[in-house]
């Protein structure tokens, strides 16, 4: 069997001097089960996180995730990507609910949310990416990956994260 290893994967049009952009590995997690929370603390979202580590410092990590969210009324579902403890893609603006993103859950319906963010993680240690939810009003359920009203409906959530060269 031929294997062939490399280092990164340069466009065809190639890389001008000094740029970055080749994607150095990609690592995926994928979350086929589902889950529930009534939580208006944040909280892990069991599954949905990555462990990737940069061959170099000056890389970057391109985070991409989709979520699969529904309720049983209409609650708003605040979610937070964090790079080990810490959150990332937040706001500038001062906000009394800041978070990477916001879904406003539907009753009738299973919302899909996809989001993407490049990160400068400046580390070539193992570093782990997450996803935290909460739910704004605490009186509701939202359900991931499946239709809140019917468990005949149900789909994946995956992250996704690819190093990119500096």
């Amino acid at each position: 069997m031929s294997q062939i290893k490399v280092n990164s994967i340069i466009p065809v049009g190639g890389v001008a001097s000094g740029q970055g952009g080749g994607i150095i590995q990609t690592i995926q997690t994928f979350k086929g089960d589902t889950t529930t929370t009534t939580s208006s603390s944040f909280s892990d979202i069991t599954g949905m996180s990555a462990t990737i580590t940069p061959t170099s410092n000056s890389n970057k990590v391109l985070v991409r995730f989709t979520l699969h969210l529904s309720s049983g009324s209409n609650p708003v579902v605040l979610v937070n990507l964090l790079r080990g403890t810490t959150n990332i893609a937040q706001p500038t603006v001062t906000d009394t609910h800041p978070s990477t993103l916001q879904v406003w859950t539907d009753a009738d319906n299973m919302i899909t949310q996809t989001y993407e963010f490049l990160d400068s993680p400046a580390t070539t240690s193992a570093t782990t990416y997450k996803l935290q939810w909460r739910i704004h009003d605490g009186s509701s359920t939202v359900k991931l990956n499946g239709y809140f009203g019917n468990t005949n409906y149900n789909t994946t959530s995956t992250m996704t994260l690819q190093e990119v060269s500096g």
